[in-house]
């Protein structure tokens, strides 16, 4: 027991080390390049050379690198929370059709001019409409959830609504792509692609609070996690309240994946592929260890791919959902194919 403790305070303090050498990296990474040491003066509230090099730092390359930790902290846990909800190793964060709903508010507010008139043209120019839109559109999908989970005992056939809604905000996004110009399509094709470099300071505080708030909700149902893992037979002989437990479980989930589709887009496979890569470094099914380890490597991995985005001193940023899809998909790919080995 002892030795297993050590082993994963060895572990943490590894992945809070690369944490921070990889959140330096993706500060010290960009298109102009800025010496690593006004960078560390910068960070320690010291003028740099070039007044300039202070505003980018400051004011975009650090909200930035805060957004990533907080987008991959988010994502992993959402993932390992619908992994154990679900008791299906594919489960993700997007699996209730939160981030389709995202997508929907966003569509009618960017594409919906076509068919609307000026008034959601006009909105679509305020640099707050996005985020509201994404907002609204996967708080209307969570809430129209929550109210089939009202009535649904089985868990999967939660899974299987939340597929149908995402088909549902599929098929409205074809139409109303259908009937705009290329301006506003390619406006919300960029939106989908994610960015992690649009918040200011103060967008930056609203989604730390809500991501804050997400992430204490859930702690109270840690304790029953582990019983779920086991089935809800098991559970329920364990005297956990399965339909309260999965209410927290459903709302934290969709608060974290609805805040994060709005603020910086859809980012897919980070809540999939997180909570595996967690489980193979720790060797545990203990949600009081998996939850920070998932979060820590859910940053990391964000940043990673983040600075693979940045392409070092050039102008060009390669869209971050096509980077964490690269890295992403594989892994995928290698746990079906472990799992047909093991079923054989």
């Amino acid at each position: 027991m002892r030795t297993n403790q050590k082993t994963h305070t060895h572990s943490f303090a590894i992945l809070g080390l690369l944490l921070l050498l990889t959140a330096f990296a993706s500060i010290h990474l960009g298109s102009i390049h800025i010496p690593s040491g006004d960078i560390a003066s910068i960070l320690t509230g010291h003028p740099s050379a070039d007044k300039s090099w202070d505003y980018i730092v400051l004011n975009y390359r650090i909200p930035k690198a805060i957004t990533a930790i907080l987008v991959g902290s988010g994502l992993g846990i959402s993932g390992l929370l619908m992994q154990t909800l679900f008791r299906n190793p594919l489960a993700g964060p997007f699996v209730l059709g939160i981030s389709s709903g995202a997508s929907l508010g966003v569509a009618f507010l960017l594409l919906g001019a076509s068919l609307f008139g000026g008034v959601f043209a006009g909105l679509a120019q305020q640099s707050w409409s996005i985020a509201l839109a994404a907002s609204l559109g996967s708080f209307f999908v969570l809430g129209a959830v929550l109210l089939v989970v009202k009535k649904i005992r089985n868990t999967l056939s939660i899974l299987i609504v939340g597929l149908m809604f995402g088909s549902i905000s599929a098929a409205v996004i074809n139409v109303l792509s259908y009937f705009s110009n290329a301006e506003q399509l390619q406006q919300f094709v960029f939106w989908s692609l994610g960015s992690l470099g649009n918040l200011s300071w103060s967008e930056l505080a609203l989604f730390s609070g809500i991501v804050a708030f997400s992430i204490v909700l859930l702690l109270r149902s840690i304790k029953p996690l582990d019983s779920l893992l086991l089935g809800e037979n098991y559970a329920r002989s364990m005297g956990v309240d399965l339909k309260k437990t999965r209410r927290i479980l459903v709302i934290s989930t969709g608060l974290l994946t609805g805040v994060i589709t709005a603020f910086a887009g859809p980012i897919a496979f980070v809540g999939l592929a997180v909570p595996h890569l967690t489980k193979l470094v720790f060797n545990t099914s203990n949600h009081k260890i998996l939850l920070p380890a998932v979060a820590l490597n859910g940053a990391l991995l964000l940043l990673v791919c983040d600075a693979i985005a940045q392409l070092p001193n050039s102008e060009l940023t390669l869209p971050i959902n096509a980077i964490t899809s690269l890295f992403g998909a594989p892994i995928v790919i290698w746990l079906l194919v472990r799992k047909q080995k093991i079923n054989v």
